[in-house]
């Protein structure tokens, strides 16, 4: 196994080990000046808490103070019997190493502490061991605090070993829900760090800036419990912004899931209507107080994942009371077989109104969505590119969520509600039309996206026709400007038949050296044929060869006369005979004489 080493403390604060006192070039006393923040934070990360491994930190920590008992010559006595433990004190403070030994033995029994805090959710009863490990992490503080009040150790020194003290002590009244004491102690370890971290370099600042954001969640939970209302407003905002660490949040959760019930207990019926329900059951009254508090929440979210996560809670909260609200419906007959314009019973109305919350949550997050979209230019939380595709999944959400309110026992016989809601469902389908062309029209079918544009602009037409929102009025109005101009631009690219044939046109091969006269068969956009030279024709003309003219006629042959020439032919011999001769008669033997 590779052994772990703890970085050179020595090295770091520029001390000599063998003369930690004296500096050798000037003859005066040097004091220690260690960052204990800065020693610890690098440890930990490199030894297992940048995971959450508390137990391999732990085993690093008991190595490491063995390593430097031997170092330091300052082992403990091992006898058979009597064992005897060697505490540092001022009188051993020779050497900066000296330190560490008190400090790293905090951080090994307060690593086992965390180690066993998260061991027992499973075993309760591991949580009164951590606390004797917390204990005793708390006295090993306390005792570098006392130690580092030595005159060797420079002011530095002195204020980050009372920061320390102070946190762990922190740390240990927190845990004893004693919440008074643990809100001075965690006070006065962020005041001492507030006071470092301005006169630290800036290299160093961001170590105390991270400390400092860990004490915030755990002073206003101490706030709180002490008292202070406006603590628990801190405490969610910080929970959504996912600034607590992983054993605070639990205990966030749990004072969250208290102060509902609190509330939800006073809350004994709700109005909805002009008609009032009695609530008895319990998960229904935090579903509605989760929804108050979420209403609010979502005022102060800063960013999208956050309110997209308190979407989720509430949907959430509603499934859970829907399905019990259910579960006690089931032996009510006019629940599943009910007759329009019956009487709806009080805890079906209920149901009612939870649904018409869920329905309208669904609505307002995929509204947040659509607008992120558009807001960012079409591009998605991942990185990616959007499509049509996803702005009609998220209005075809919508159109399912307003039909369904139309349907709620309770709203169907109000008229004006649902003609309300109809011109919504209206407006909703013109949107969804109007990105089906899109998707249309990225496709290359210019009249399938010339018709879906058309039907979009009726859509918007017949919703403007009705009563609805103004927000959602001066959507329709800038969506239908937009509209006839892409049913235009569809139907100037059927007729062209190609989007790209300007730029199939700008890509031909045209030599424009060449004068207008000579490229008439092709269409090439030159600039220089509006100047006042243009190419046209090239003048003076260039030589062409033709066929040459005779310079004499021949015309006295037609009215020559020759003399005739027969007396000069050879007259033929007398008794000459005509048949085979020659080569074909000797070849047959017909020729030679005979004898």
């Amino acid at each position: 196994m590779a052994v772990e080493e703890m970085p050179d403390v020595s090295a770091e604060s520029g001390n000599d080990p063998s003369s930690p006192d004296v500096d050798a070039s000037a003859g005066v006393s040097r004091k220690f000046s260690m960052q204990i923040l800065k020693v610890i934070r690098e440890s930990q990360q490199q030894h297992g808490l940048r995971h959450g491994d508390y137990q391999r930190y732990r085993g690093y920590c008991s190595r490491r103070i063995r390593r430097l008992r031997k170092a330091l010559h300052f082992p403990n006595d091992h006898k058979k019997r009597d064992f005897k433990k060697k505490v540092v004190t001022s009188e051993v403070l020779t050497d900066e190493r000296y330190i560490l030994i008190p400090l790293v033995t905090a951080e090994r029994a307060w690593a086992y502490g965390m180690q066993l805090k998260q061991e027992s959710n499973t075993e309760p009863r591991k949580k009164f061991h951590m606390i004797r490990r917390l204990r005793k992490a708390a006295a090993h503080a306390t005792a570098l605090d006392h130690l580092c009040e030595s005159p060797h150790c420079g002011a530095i020194l002195k204020l980050e070993a009372q920061a320390y003290a102070a946190w762990m002590n922190g740390v240990l009244k927190f845990e004893l829900q004693d919440w008074k004491a643990a809100l001075e102690s965690l006070s006065k370890a962020q005041t001492i760090y507030e006071k470092l971290e301005a006169t630290m370099h800036e290299d160093d600042r961001d170590i105390y800036r991270g400390k400092l954001m860990e004490l915030q969640p755990s002073l206003r939970f101490c706030a709180y419990n002490i008292g202070d209302e406006s603590a628990a407003a801190d405490l969610v905002k910080m929970r959504e912004q996912g600034c607590l660490s992983a054993d605070l949040l639990t205990d966030i959760d749990e004072l969250l899931a208290q102060t509902r019930e609190k509330q939800a207990a006073t809350l004994s019926e709700v109005t909805w209507r002009g008609r009032t329900v009695p609530l008895k059951q319990e998960k229904v009254s935090l579903c509605l107080v989760s929804v108050q508090e979420g209403e609010a929440m979502l005022e102060k979210a800063e960013n999208l994942e956050a309110k997209l996560s308190i979407y989720d809670n509430l949907l959430a909260e509603c499934k859970d009371a829907l399905q019990i609200l259910k579960d006690e419906l089931r032996n009510d007959p006019s629940f599943s077989r009910r007759v329009e314009g019956s009487a709806v019973s009080s805890l079906h109305y209920l149901h009612s109104y939870v649904s018409f919350l869920r329905l309208t949550k669904t609505v307002e997050r995929s509204r947040l969505l659509i607008e992120s979209l558009q807001i960012n230019q079409g591009e998605r939380g991942d990185g990616k590119q959007s499509k049509p595709q996803d702005f009609i999944r998220l209005y075809e959400v919508i159109m399912q969520s307003l039909t369904e309110m139309q349907q709620l026992p309770g709203i169907e016989e109000d008229l004006d509600t649902v003609q309300q809601l109809s011109s919504q469902i209206l407006a909703y389908k013109a949107f969804r039309a109007h990105y089906m062309a899109e998707a249309l029209f990225g496709a290359k079918k210019w009249l399938e996206a010339m018709g879906m544009y058309q039907r979009a602009k009726q859509h918007a037409q017949g919703a403007l026709r009705d009563k609805i929102e103004d927000e959602l009025k001066k959507k329709l109005e800038d969506f239908l400007l937009a509209a006839d101009a892409k049913c235009m631009s569809a139907h100037a690219y059927s007729i062209a038949g190609d989007e790209n044939v300007s730029q199939r046109v700008e890509n031909l091969g045209v030599d424009a050296s060449k004068p207008l006269i000579d490229r008439m068969d092709y269409y090439y956009e030159d600039s220089k044929l509006l100047t006042k030279n243009p190419n046209l024709v090239k003048f003076p003309p260039d030589f062409q060869p033709i066929p040459c003219k005779p310079l004499f006629f021949d015309l006295a042959l037609n009215h020559i006369q020759f003399p005739s020439l027969e007396d000069k032919l050879e007259a033929p011999k007398e008794g000459s005979k005509t048949g085979i001769s020659g080569f074909v008669r000797g070849l047959w033997g017909w020729g030679g004489s005979k004898k």
